[in-house]
């Protein structure tokens, strides 16, 4: 079996890879890659894409067929992801995250690719009202990263069939310790700020609700994707990924992690305006499809085990939203060093 990694050196990929590698030892396991945030390696004693049989680097707006050729599952994990790059490059976000996905959808059914997985988001739900998110609930994206995950599955549908099964994770918020760690995520920068300053300062009014999924319990579903049978959810299905146990509140994401990590104090700002981001998720359909493959970190040990990782790394920068653990920072630093144009292109 060939599988083809797209997006694999990111925070998520590196966790994949390692997944995939031990579900599927005798595979062809295949990253394909522009490299963004490869130079952005933590507390890891050895480059993730050791694992890997082949590395390709390129960009999934031009994938050559040879990548594709052969291969039995396509991954796609590539995309500009969050919120704040997707504000600061809208228009790129929707070609790499929307376009460049569908076209990349499209070449791979052409060649036979039998399965096709794609990174969808929770985020597309927006505003939360009093029930959880179901899958058939009314999409609210708010974003321009929300709104890239909204057309995708859109225009995915169509394109499955009994010889091209779809599958979109619709994930919730993740979180935990990658070898390419990230702090732009609402639990990891608790921690971090813990960790860093003995203050975890709410920019919100704390109430907003986000549902939270381990980065390696992402891996499992993917694991699980890779190997779905049409007959198992349908020859296209959109699922929400994660666990019902974790719909949070962003203070009580603050206030757990201030247990786990002595003297913290948490503040929040009470004169914030609404934060329209906010939804809880109902994972039941996961639950029912994916019995051997549900989440298997809690919030305590996810928080414990970012602790212990930055711990490792000799973390004590305060002012870690201005460096390189921070995706939109990457970004920008190769812009301003002139490596990158303004379409996120290598020059």
């Amino acid at each position: 079996m060939k599988i083809v990694v797209f997006g694999n050196m990111g925070y998520v990929g590196p966790c994949v890879v390692e997944q995939l590698r031990a579900s599927y030892p005798d595979a062809t396991l295949v990253g394909f890659d522009t490299g963004y945030f490869a130079s952005c390696l933590t507390n890891t004693d050895y480059l993730p894409e050791r694992k890997l049989n082949q590395q390709y680097f390129g960009d999934i707006r031009n994938v050559p067929d040879e990548v594709l050729q052969g291969a039995d599952v396509v991954i796609n994990l590539a995309a500009i992801s969050n919120d704040p790059m997707g504000n600061k490059f809208e228009e790129v976000t929707l070609d790499i995250n929307h376009k460049s996905g569908i076209k990349l959808a499209k070449r791979a059914r052409e060649l036979g690719v039998r399965s096709f997985i794609f990174a969808s988001s929770c985020s597309m739900y927006g505003a939360a009202s009093d029930a959880p998110k179901k899958e058939d609930s009314t999409l609210n994206p708010l974003t321009a990263y929300a709104r890239s995950k909204v057309f995708t599955e859109r225009d995915l549908e169509p394109l499955a069939n009994e010889n091209f099964v779809v599958t979109c994770l619709r994930f919730a918020t993740a979180c935990g310790m990658s070898p390419r760690l990230r702090l732009d995520l609402v639990l990891n920068d608790f921690v971090a700020c813990a960790l860093t300053s003995g203050n975890i300062s709410i920019l919100s009014d704390g109430t907003p609700w986000r549902p939270l999924i381990n980065v390696r319990d992402m891996a499992l579903a993917i694991d699980w994707a890779v190997s779905r049978p049409a007959s198992n959810g349908g020859t296209f299905l959109a699922v929400n990924t994660g666990s019902t146990k974790w719909n949070y509140q962003v203070k009580d994401l603050a206030e757990a992690v201030a247990r786990a990590v002595p003297g913290v104090t948490v503040s929040v700002n009470k004169d914030a305006p609404p934060d329209k981001r906010s939804y809880r998720v109902d994972f039941s359909l996961y639950e029912k499809l994916a019995p051997n493959h549900q989440p298997r970190y809690d919030l305590t040990s996810t928080i414990e085990e970012l602790k212990q990782g930055l711990i490792a790394m000799n973390f004590k920068d305060a002012d870690f939203r201005s460096s390189k653990l921070m995706r939109l920072k990457v970004l920008t630093s190769l812009q301003d060093a002139k490596h990158m144009d303004l379409n996120l292109s290598w020059i």
